[in-house]
Parts: structure tokens; C-alpha cells; sequence
């Protein structure tokens, strides 16, 4: 009797595994099949919403990307060694000569710089050779459905997917993404496309797959929306005097740039300010060790576009490289290293321990947590210069 009811334990167990796929396969298509409503209400048909969804399964690829995320970061200068190398500048020169009538058109309508629209296109799929081994509708469904974070948003990208499909910009099987949902050349969700996407070519299409021109177009217009300033550049690299208050490199405060000369701060190489009266802020991106850029207002609207000021400082770099300008002439502290999420959370800790309040212990070094690591660097005697570094929590944790 004893083995008979250890027989029949292990046949429920391996039953109960068996089923457990099949259980997680219809939660998934019973919450796919829950986004009609949805969808109706955005104009797409009920043929439409069960021709995109039928036999619909969660992407293995985004469910394994979104939840393992990495928990280290990667420094700066090894970021742009990658987003910005010799390589990627070589072929942006030649795509611009390429396409150099298509980019000043879109530039000219949009009031955009066409290397910038380039470098976006660079920095996003590598001008084209790699938009993606993924389908928008599946992987924005996957994160509607098999993943906990932000449900409603993916929703709205699954059915917007399903909706530019239908409207007949590019059929659903060609509607190529990243893991993220993010489409065509120049990586947009599909709400994004809603709203900024054009038809440069004139073929009645918002084709950013498919349409070098529209892939232009929709890209300026979406810059130009977000206020970009025809008549500045993204930012430069200056010369930081010793002795500075480096407290006033937060990242926030603006001041013209003929106010920074004030304080000393000039040009790399001595140029004049182009037009002196620009607002900028200064930016250390790896601390006082490294370069340093006053960042006008083009910068934040790069970062409209991914909110990161890596991507941001990449992209603008790429823009100057590939009409000609050089590397950036000061050298990165490469013996630091960035903090990982952990790592931030025990500076955090350590910080406010010792009563510099960081606002919190969230593992995210934003502008309360630049205050208070700045405020211990007075205390301690050493360059207030705001930047989380491994040399920073060391000396926490030998204090």
C-alpha cells in the first residue's frame, strides 16, 4: 500500500508538471484574448485582433531579457568605445554621403541637423543591419501578459502594433523589433509611431521598416517635437580650471555659455563660443577625473529619445565624428569603475548613516543622492564633484 500511494504521488507530480506549461499557455492567451476591448476602442476590427493573436505565445527572448536584467554597469568610456567607434563613424561618413540629399531634405523640413538623425539611426540598429529578431505585436503582448511590470503601457503598444498593421504601413509578419517592442530603423514603440511617425516618400505609408526616407523623416519629427534648436549643437567639451567649485557641475543649474568663461571655463582647443548667450549646464559624466561638457538645451531632447546621458552624449559625439570632428580630447578615468544597483544601495545606506541624506536607498543616483555624496566630499576634503565611484564606497566603508 505504501508504494502503491508513493507511485501514485509521483505520477501527480509529474502530471502536475506537465500541466503546469499548458496551465501558463492559456493564462497567457486567456489575457491576450482580454485585450480586445482594448483594442476596439483604438479602431482595430475583431478579423484584424484575432488574425494578430491567434495562436499568440509569449517570446522566450524579452521574458528572459526583462527579468534578468544586468545588475552591473557598464562605464562610460566602455559604453562609446562601442557606440561610437571607428567603425560605426567610417559608416556613418559613408551613409551620409549615401543619403545626403534625403537628410538635408528631412533636415530642411524638420529643422533637424542630418547627422544627427544620422547617428540616431547608428546608434539605434547600426544604420539598418540590425533592427531586431522580434515581432512588436508578440513581444509587447509578452509584456502585457507574461511579465508584472507596467501591464497597461504594454497593452497599449500591443494594440497600437496591431492597429498600424491593419491600417496597412507594414504587415504584421514584417513588423520587425527588438525585445522591447521598439520598431523599425529607428526603433520606435508603437505609440511613439502614433504619434511621430511620417511619410516622407509620399506612398501614403508611415513605413520605418522598409523606407529609409520615412525612417529620416519620423526620427527629425519626433526631435523637432520635443523643441530641438536648429541653431545649437548638442554641447562641448571644456577645460575645468583648478580650483573650480566643482559643486557647480550638478547637472542642473543653467547659465550662459559667456557666464561659464566667467568662471574660467573654456573650449577644448580655445574656440570662441559660436553664440555666447546659449543656456548650458556642466556635466561630468565619470567626475571631476574625467571630461567635462557644458550641455545646451539639444541634449535633454536627445534624452527625449532614450533617457539615458550615455545614449545622449553618444549620439552627439557620433553626430561631430562623422562630419569631421575628432575624439573627444580629454582621457576617461578607465582604472574607475561605476557602482552596480547593490553597490548604490550601500553608499546610500553608508551616506545617510552618517548623516547625508540621499532621500532614500533606492540603488539610483539621482540628484538627492549627487547632494549628499557631494555635501561627505566637502566634509572629507576631497573634490566635490558628485560621482558614485567604487573609490567613493570604498572609503565609506573604511570610515
Amino acid at each position: 500500500m505504501g508504494r502503491l500511494l508513493a507511485v501514485s504521488a509521483v505520477a501527480a507530480a509529474l502530471a502536475a508538471t506537465v500541466s503546469l506549461p499548458e496551465a501558463r499557455a492559456d493564462a497567457f492567451s486567456n489575457c491576450v484574448a482580454g485585450k480586445w476591448g482594448a483594442a476596439k476602442r483604438i479602431g482595430v476590427t475583431r478579423a484584424n485582433f484575432d488574425a494578430a493573436t491567434r495562436n499568440l505565445r509569449p517570446d522566450p527572448t524579452t521574458l528572459k531579457l526583462v527579468n534578468n536584467q544586468s545588475e552591473f554597469v557598464k562605464p562610460i568610456w566602455e559604453y562609446l568605445d562601442s557606440a561610437v567607434s571607428e567603425k560605426r563613424v567610417s559608416t556613418g561618413r559613408q551613409k551620409y554621403r549615401e543619403y545626403q540629399s534625403v537628410l538635408q531634405s528631412v533636415g530642411a523640413r524638420y529643422k533637424v541637423d542630418p547627422e544627427v538623425i544620422l547617428a540616431i539611426w547608428g546608434m539605434e540598429t547600426s544604420y539598418g543591419s540590425f533592427m531586431g529578431e522580434h515581432n512588436a505585436v508578440r513581444a509587447a503582448a509578452t509584456l502585457a501578459c507574461a511579465s508584472k511590470r507596467r501591464q497597461d503601457f504594454w497593452t497599449q503598444q500591443m494594440v497600437a502594433a496591431i492597429k498600424i498593421a491593419q491600417d496597412g504601413h507594414v504587415p504584421l509578419d514584417k513588423m520587425e523589433s527588438s525585445w522591447g517592442a521598439a520598431m523599425g530603423h529607428t526603433q520606435f514603440i508603437p505609440t511613439s509611431w502614433q504619434a511621430y511617425a511620417a511619410d516622407f516618400d509620399g506612398d501614403g505609408k508611415r513605413d520605418i521598416w522598409r523606407s529609409i526616407p520615412d525612417a529620416f523623416a519620423s526620427t527629425a519629427n519626433y526631435l523637432a517635437k520635443h523643441g530641438w534648436n536648429y541653431q545649437e549643437t548638442w554641447g562641448y567639451e571644456v577645460v575645468v580650471p583648478r580650483n573650480f567649485d566643482h559643486a557647480l557641475a550638478d547637472g542642473r543649474k543653467k547659465r550662459t555659455l559667456a557666464e561659464w568663461s566667467r568662471y574660467g571655463i573654456n573650449r577644448v582647443g580655445g574656440q570662441n563660443w559660436p553664440r555666447p548667450s546659449d543656456q548650458a549646464y556642466l556635466y561630468y559624466p565619470a567626475g571631476a577625473n574625467g571630461p567635462a561638457f557644458l550641455m545646451l538645451h539639444n541634449f535633454d531632447v536627445i534624452k527625449r529619445y532614450n533617457n539615458a546621458d550615455a545614449y545622449a552624449l553618444g549620439v552627439g559625439h557620433l553626430a561631430d565624428r562623422i562630419v569631421g570632428g575628432g575624439d573627444f580630447s580629454q582621457n576617461w578615468p578607465r582604472d574607475e569603475r561605476p557602482l552596480s544597483r547593490v553597490q548604490v544601495q550601500e553608499m546610500q545606506s553608508l551616506l545617510t548613516r552618517r548623516g547625508f541624506s540621499t532621500g532614500g536607498v533606492d540603488g539610483q543616483v539621482g540628484p538627492m543622492t549627487r547632494e549628499a555624496i557631494r555635501a561627505y566630499q566637502k566634509s572629507s576634503g576631497t573634490v566635490p564633484d558628485g560621482f558614485a565611484s567604487t573609490k567613493l564606497l570604498n572609503e565609506l566603508q573604511r570610515r
